[in-house]
């Protein structure tokens, strides 16, 4: 009997679950199925079938696409970097402030601007750091300085750094202040207290944030595409091009395998986010 009320038990716990993983699997499982499927197609010569195989595969993860790949990799990681460390700063700043007005206003302003990307932010960058800017104009600025590596991760530090406040405020304000107050009546110096009780307790939650401003800059497409164009190498850029095939014909399958590239990394990347969420929940209770 106990076993069968465990069963419906777990039936009553799924069944309000059901419509949103139907629309998980229909709207992320068939795609997903289907990009995995063209990526393993080789196509064959004109009337012959198309086989299954890992060239595709293979093809992405060579020259010239294993370098759009790497480039993205190392842009997104020096994003999640700065924008974890500029966020972290700025969220302790603003929630141990005194003014209760600013912190609402920084979290409501990080809140929209957080979400704030694609095409319009590009403009907002060109008309201010382009080649005919405002501030390189009137600044005497040399052009080139926004077309580049550096110039594309200032801009998605734009939206990095929001989010990384937002990320990071809930685990700031989940630090007891029991636990400094008893650091210092020990002797424990600020140093000491947050590098053995506070950085300890915040790493999970820093790290996550790490993570999903990686995932972030790594997946932007349309920031880059209208800022940058093939100036920088990207594997979001790479993709566009092979499918519409901008640059080459007949690469659509190559684009697919790049894709799944790109899902692999995502996973590791919640592989890692994941568990780290979860401790961080744990601690901060």
């Amino acid at each position: 009997m106990t076993a069968v009320k465990a069963r419906r038990n777990w039936g009553k716990g799924w069944a309000p679950a059901a419509p949103l993983l139907l629309v998980v699997a229909v709207a992320f499982g068939i795609p997903a199925v289907m990009l995995a499927v063209g990526a393993f197609t080789e196509k064959g010569a004109p009337g012959e079938p198309s086989s299954f195989g890992f060239a595709n595969v293979t093809a992405s993860l060579r020259e010239p696409y294993l370098g759009t790949l790497l480039s993205s990799v190392e842009l997104s990681a020096v994003v999640a970097v700065a924008g974890a460390l500029t966020g972290t700063f700025v969220a302790h700043a603003v929630l141990t402030s005194k003014s209760s007005a600013l912190r609402e206003a920084v979290l409501s302003v990080s809140g929209v601007l957080a979400n704030f990307g694609g095409v319009p932010l590009a403009f907002i960058w060109i008309a201010t750091l382009g080649n005919s800017g405002v501030v390189t104009t009137g600044l005497g600025l040399g052009s080139g300085l926004l077309y580049n590596f550096w110039g594309l991760a200032l801009v998605y530090l734009y939206f990095s750094i929001p989010l990384m406040v937002l990320v990071i405020a809930p685990a700031l304000e989940g630090l007891r202040p029991q636990w400094r107050e008893a650091a210092l009546n020990n002797g424990a110096t600020t140093w000491q207290f947050w590098r053995l009780v506070g950085i300890p307790v915040l790493a999970p939650a820093l790290l996550g944030g790490v993570v999903l401003l990686f995932g972030g800059a790594f997946a932007a497409y349309a920031t880059a595409a209208a800022m940058v164009g093939a100036s920088v190498p990207l594997v979001t850029l790479q993709i566009a091009d092979a499918l519409t095939g901008n640059v080459l014909v007949g690469f659509e399958n190559v684009a697919l395998a790049l894709s799944l590239d790109m899902i692999v990394i995502a996973l590791l990347v919640m592989a890692v986010y994941l568990p780290l969420q979860r401790r961080s929940t744990r601690w901060l209770r």
